[in-house]
C-alpha cells in the first residue's frame, strides 16, 4: 500500500510513487525510540501499521507527549532542514511497521529534480505547520493557567 495522504495533505501520485521507490520496510516494538531530541536526523519514515507518539524535552520532567500518529503519518521533518537535527523525540506506543527512507537520498532526488524538490518541501512544511499547532495547543493545556480552551 502506497500512502495517499497524512495529516497534514499529500504528495502528488507522480511524486509519491518516486518516493516510494526508495523506501526500505521496517517495523519497530512497542516502546522503540525512534528518534532523540537534537541527535542527527538521518532519516524518516511513514507509518503503515500501529501509532507513534511525538513527545518534547522538558528538563526536569518527564517528556510530554505533543502528538499521536498513526497509519500515512509522516515521522520526522528535521531531515529536511540544516542542520538535519531532530526537533522532537518519538517512541512507538504499539508495533509499528513503516516505511523508511533515507534522508541523504530523497535531498539528492530533490536536487536532481526541481519539481519534486518543491512537492517534497510544500509537504514536509504542511506537516510542520499542523505538528507547530499541536505542539502549541498542548503546550497551554499543559502550562496555561486556564489550558488551550480546545479539545484535542
Amino acid at each position: 500500500m502506497i500512502p495517499t495522504t497524512t495529516s497534514a495533505g499529500s504528495l502528488p501520485a507522480k511524486h509519491r510513487e518516486r518516493l516510494m521507490r526508495i523506501a526500505r520496510e521496517v517495523s519497530f516494538d512497542a516502546g522503540t525510540r525512534l528518534l532523540e531530541e537534537g541527535r542527527r536526523a538521518d532519516r524518516f519514515w511513514i507509518i503503515r501499521t500501529g501509532m507513534v507518539t511525538l513527545d518534547l524535552y522538558v528538563p526536569g520532567r518527564r517528556a510530554p507527549v505533543i502528538e499521536s500518529l498513526g497509519p500515512g503519518q509522516l515521522v520526522g521533518w528535521s531531515w529536511h532542514f540544516q542542520p538535519y537535527l531532530w526537533h522532537l523525540g518519538a517512541e512507538a506506543l504499539s508495533p509499528v511497521r513503516a516505511w523508511e527512507f533515507d534522508a541523504d537520498a530523497v535531498r539528492a532526488l530533490c536536487a536532481q529534480d526541481a519539481d519534486f524538490g518543491r512537492a517534497i518541501a510544500d509537504w514536509v512544511g504542511n506537516v510542520v505547520a499542523d505538528r507547530l499547532h499541536a505542539s502549541r495547543i498542548r503546550l497551554l493545556d499543559l502550562y496555561a493557567p486556564y489550558g488551550s480552551g480546545s479539545q484535542i
